[in-house]
């Protein structure tokens, strides 16, 4: 960088406060625009698309320079905040007209990924959260996360790094602050896996507002954590953090309890195939009528609870408004005027409310007493807890319906913000506006009269004040002496008049008066309201909480879902006719075909076998998503159900590469496998769809049963299994805790028909030739695929060198016996065999696809190249 003493003062200055934000972009304020100088400068011009200019351009070394308006600046900021970037705010702190030399300017505000708060990008139903982690001596991680929109702050302590991520994976948190030079090896793990932007924060500070935030907090852990995030918050926000609630420490392990690889695989707020919040649960339960309630709703599909009077308290309210139609429809129809309560509250703490943000506040206020009206008109016990909390905070609605205008404009320096009769002297500095402006205006009907010229106006402008204007053709008109030139123009000259001079005076100088009172008066407003913001942010939780239920209440009824019976002393499960929640609501449910789950306390595993597209991984799904709605305290889609409280769910479904971490398909697979195997209890879920089929056939099968008898020996969780490795369906012999079932499928002139329908028993055959002809293969291939399958079906026997055993024996017992040796040579001529002479044309396909290396090609690569092949065997 130059010397400081190279450049003019305005560079000094600027050059010195970019030195104390080196991470961030400096909007340095110049008159109307926010400036940008060097590389700040050259990478903003790209990232904004806005032209990129230079200072001092006959220079030796000219600089590099790029601006925004300052009034069109917030739409700036938000995308370089999305993108990832920070934005330090420099304002001018004193005025102009005092100053001597250069006006002093100071960062005002740094805006963050995590303290961005009104940002056009960050969705109304979503949180912002910014997470602080710190290890202990102990090695225990702790946590703590703030919303700065809403004031909510929590913390707590973990045991490992899958818990962190699995945390910041929930939160969605895009900014991490860490203390300087502390835990990099952590930093850099969470940035190779999460792609989260690292802060640190030097000086940590303490004072009575961390003290009273953190007062009712004990582990020393937490307490640290938390003088990380108060100070970075303090330090980039740079004004009190009065808004935020005493921090509230929570045990994960007090909720029901799922990694991020389950989540995602259960896509319960994104779907896997779009990334969108369509097709998900969240989607499916969201009937929520208020920001605060759709924010709500995430965070309790996120952690439902294992708590019996929790459930059972929501449960109650559910099905109270299930019973009550009428008072139900009227509650929603409140609760759509009510706003967003909990970022209203924040504003007004943070200063920069404005009187619209005011009027709603008041308007959702109002809305209060009508929701305990209706409330009270279900005369039910369950509703005593949320109706003592619905305050209906009266000394903020007559303050603001006494103070600010119904139709208050966006800006407050555009005046009309403070009712008439609020404030005695601003009436009057009004009516003198009023009256100024009534007398100029008959000022002009008089002299129009006086000089006969009907073309007489009367203007303003902010150089000259008031003007009497007459055109160049009238001027022969004007009567000698009365009016004093102030200005010529093309067509028309300008004059004043004394009398004018005066009215102007009285005029501006209220006008100008007045603007200020407001501003004076909204600021004392909004600080009497700051007083009410505890009791403000506990009513916006209970309306939150009221939301998510009637929204539960909603989809229950719609949906004809029942209330689950939830055993928290019995392993018994029965679910009698249950459906999959999302895949009924897309397809509907005249068309979706219910299924039963019933494993008694004895059987802790099903294996699942049946053709792959029948409804196998659905099947398994439907049951993890009912056990979530249950334990969240909503109603399920089924006949009946009685379940079993879980404390974890773990899910290997779906196949999907890591590319991020370089991590194959079978290598993800077998890391999730392992979460469930290490950490499941006998009151877990677990859900394996085809484990092993990511490797070696023998492979794969080994590791398939290996895993089943580890569940069976060790875990005894409760467990879904599918698998094509029918094989395995013998095991029900030999393990008593395991039961087989199938997807039924028929078959009828050559056509496979899906049945969707679970029955007992294992599944006959795979079916695999018939879904291979439903997803569009070549006949001809089909056909060869026919003639190949009916000459392995001939084999009775699995062949193991010269060892054999009977089809259908479990793998383990093959391999009890050591193999004797067998040449490759005559291991190769025996598969040879199977398959017959190949023309020409299929040897060159088989050659083609040998020689393809998949682990390098994309799956659209790997889809050209066999519709290619597919096209040389038609």
């Amino acid at each position: 960088m130059p010397q400081k003493t190279q450049h003019t003062p305005m560079m000094v200055q600027y050059l010195g406060i970019k030195e104390q934000y080196p991470d961030a972009f400096l909007f340095y304020r110049l008159g109307d625009f926010y400036e940008l100088f060097n590389e700040d400068a050259i990478k903003a011009s790209q990232l904004l698309e806005v032209t990129l200019t230079t200072r001092n351009k006959n220079a030796e070394n000219p600089i590099p320079m790029c601006g925004v308006p300052y009034h069109a600046a917030k739409g700036y900021i938000d995308v370089l905040i999305e993108k990832g970037y920070k934005v330090a705010i420099c304002e001018q702190v004193e005025d102009p007209k005092t100053a001597k030399g250069m006006v002093k300017r100071e960062v005002v505000q740094l805006i963050t990924p995590g303290t961005a708060m009104d940002s056009k990008t960050i969705d109304a139903k979503t949180n912002n959260y910014l997470a602080a982690l710190s290890v202990t001596e102990e090695q225990q991680i702790t946590i703590a996360y703030a919303d700065l929109s809403t004031g909510e702050l929590k913390a707590a302590q973990l045991t490992s790094i899958d818990d962190v991520i699995n945390e910041l994976s929930s939160l969605k948190t895009k900014e991490v602050v860490f203390k300087e030079a502390e835990h990099i090896e952590l930093q850099t793990e969470l940035q190779t896996k999460l792609g989260i932007l690292i802060s640190t924060q030097k000086d940590i500070e303490e004072n009575a507002e961390f003290a009273y935030l953190s007062s009712e907090v004990e582990n020393t852990g937490i307490l640290s954590v938390l003088k990380i995030l108060l100070s970075y918050l303090s330090v980039t926000q740079k004004r009190s953090l009065a808004h935020l609630q005493k921090a509230e420490v929570y045990t994960p392990t007090h909720y029901l309890k799922m990694d991020h690889y389950s989540k995602h695989n259960l896509e319960l707020v994104t779907s896997i195939r779009t990334g969108q919040k369509k097709g998900t649960l969240l989607w499916l339960v969201d009937e929520t009528k208020t920001a605060m309630g759709g924010r709500l709703l995430k965070q309790w599909i996120d952690r439902p609870l294992i708590q019996e009077t929790a459930i059972r308290a929501r449960q109650d309210i559910v099905e109270s408004l299930v019973n009550h139609f009428f008072e139900r429809t009227d509650l929603n129809e409140a609760l759509t005027r009510v706003y967003d309560l909990e970022r209203l509250a924040g504003r007004v703490a943070f200063g920069n409310v404005n009187g619209r943000d005011l009027i709603q506040l008041k308007t959702s206020l109002v809305q209060i007493p009508q929701l305990k009206e209706i409330i009270e008109l279900m005369n039910k016990n369950e509703w005593d807890s949320l109706l003592s909390d619905l305050d209906t905070v009266p000394e903020v609605v007559s303050l603001i319906e006494n103070a600010i205008n119904d139709d208050a404009p966006l800006s407050l320096k555009d005046g009309s913000v403070i009712n008439d009769g609020f404030n005695q002297t601003l009436d009057q500095y009004r009516d003198a506006m009023r009256n100024g402006k009534r007398w100029i205006a008959q000022l002009e009907a008089e002299e129009r009269e006086k000089t006969g010229i009907k073309t007489l106006k009367i203007g303003y402008n902010r150089v000259f004040g008031y003007y009497i204007e007459i055109t160049k053709s009238n001027l022969a008109n004007l009567p000698e002496g009365t009016y004093e030139r102030k200005q010529t123009l093309a067509n028309a000259e300008r004059f004043i008049t004394p009398e004018l001079k005066e009215k102007e005076t009285l005029i501006l100088e209220a006008e100008e008066k007045s603007l200020a009172l407001e501003y004076r008066l909204f600021t004392e407003v909004r600080e009497t309201v700051k007083a009410y913001i505890e009791r403000l942010q506990l009513l916006a939780k209970t309306v939150a909480t009221i939301d998510v239920l009637q929204s539960f209440a909603t989809i229950s009824e719609k949906y004809h879902y029942v209330r689950p019976e939830l055993t928290f002393d019995s392993q018994d499960l029965m679910l009698v006719n249950g459906r999959h929640p999302v895949v009924e609501k897309v397809l509907g449910q005249q068309t979706y075909v219910p299924n039963s789950v019933e494993m008694d306390a004895n059987t802790e595993i099903m294996l699942i076998t049946g053709p792959n597209m029948s409804g196998k991984s659905t099947y398994m799904r439907q049951l993890a998503l009912t056990v979530i709605l249950a334990q969240m305290g909503c109603f399920v889609p089924a006949e009946t159900a009685n379940l079993p409280v879980f404390d974890q769910i773990f899910t290997r479904i779906g196949a999907a590469d890591d590319l991020i971490s370089g991590q194959s398909t079978f290598m993800v697979e077998m890391m999730e496998a392992n979460q469930a195997l290490r950490h499941a209890t006998s009151n877990s879920l677990i859900l394996f769809d085809e484990i092993g089929r990511g490797t070696a056939t023998f492979d794969g099968m080994a590791l398939a049963e290996a895993i089943i008898e580890y569940i069976h020996k060790h875990v005894h969780a409760k467990t879904l299994f599918s698998t094509h490795y029918h094989e395995l369906t013998v095991l029900e012999e030999e393990l008593p805790g395991l039961v087989n079932t199938h997807v039924g499928a028929v078959e009828e002139d050559g056509e496979l028909i899906f049945l969707h329908k679970m029955l007992p028993g294992p599944a006959d055959k795979s079916y695999g030739i018939h879904v291979a002809k439903l997803a569009g293969l070549p006949n001809s291939l089909l056909s060869r695929a026919a003639v190949i399958l009916e000459r392995l079906e001939q084999k009775e026997e699995i062949v193991l060198g010269n060892h054999t055993e009977p089809k259908n024996v479990p793998l383990s017992n093959v391999m009890k016996e050591e193999p004797t040796s067998v040449g490759v040579s005559e291991a190769a001529e025996g598969q040879l065999s199977l398959f017959g002479a190949l023309d020409e044309t299929e040897s060159t396909v088989i050659k083609t696809l040998t020689e393809l290396n998949l682990l390098t090609m994309t799956p659209l690569e790997a889809l050209n190249a066999l519709h290619q092949l597919q096209q040389q065997l038609n």
